[in-house]
């Protein structure tokens, strides 16, 4: 089964791009559409029906695009809008939600810490997930402020490393084991959490899982391409210049108001 359309990835602005990257290395042939709707980020703080709209916005333009299959790079978009998005849209959808199950079953502590959005740990999908493992002692922390600065260009400015030790800090003091990403934004703070929790801790992050589900669908639902095509499009409704940054000016970025 062959289908040479493209994949569609949507995030509420740059992290998203952790996740499209952990696809295009497992799946180099496929062409890929990554729209970024950094004018709206960060979605963790706006209402539930607020996110189900702006994904809903996102998805349009995707199809638009003749996507066929969308991935929502975004832990917050998932959590709150995935249900809808498969309801009103007949086409496969992959959904990003934090790595919890792999850090509880592997806990020697069984305590872990999870670093996340407001709108993600508040959420009816990761709150189902959370009460499935009672004997570990999940350490929730929001990210206030994390989303912005990295969508600023700010990753290594003083505010953002005081920001994460005071959310590492009390997290390594309670004895975890395992941190987990919440965030498709957070995998480009690795770098500096690394500097500030034990070696022992293990970071996860749901990239690999992502591009792996991926490939799951497009083998069982809906085709690979049979031509390669190493030409991904990048769309931005703000300025583009901290997406070229994070794509290291790769790949031409595309500013466009939807």
């Amino acid at each position: 089964m062959t289908n040479n359309n493209p994949i569609g990835v949507f995030d509420s602005g740059i992290g998203g791009t952790s996740i499209w990257s952990a696809i295009h290395d497992l799946l180099p042939n496929e062409k890929t559409i990554y729209l970024a709707d950094s004018k709206n980020a960060p979605y963790g703080q706006k209402t539930k029906d607020e996110i189900v709209a702006l994904s809903k916005k996102n998805v349009e333009f995707l199809l638009e695009n003749n996507c066929k299959l969308i991935v929502v790079a975004c832990n917050t978009a998932t959590t709150n809008a995935i249900r809808e998005l498969r309801a009103d849209y007949d086409i496969p959808f992959v959904g990003i939600e934090p790595a919890i199950k792999p850090a509880a079953n592997n806990s020697q502590t069984q305590v872990i810490g999870i670093l996340a959005t407001k709108g993600t740990l508040n959420s009816e999908l990761f709150n189902k997930t959370a009460e499935m493992f009672q004997n570990t002692k999940i350490i929730e922390q929001v990210g206030y402020g994390l989303v912005q600065l990295i969508e600023d260009g700010n990753l290594y400015s003083p505010e953002m490393t005081q920001l994460l030790e005071s959310y590492l800090k009390p997290m390594v003091e309670a004895n975890i084991d395992y941190l987990v990403l919440g965030c498709s934004h957070y995998p480009y703070l690795i770098p500096q959490i690394k500097k500030i929790i034990p070696d022992h801790i293990k970071i996860i992050d749901s990239g690999e899982a992502v591009a792996r589900q991926t490939k799951n669908l497009l083998q069982d639902k809906v085709g690979f391409s049979e031509i390669t095509q190493n030409d991904p499009i990048f769309y931005v409704n703000s300025d583009p210049k901290v997406l070229e940054s994070i794509l290291e000016f790769k790949y031409p970025v595309i500013k466009k108001d939807f």
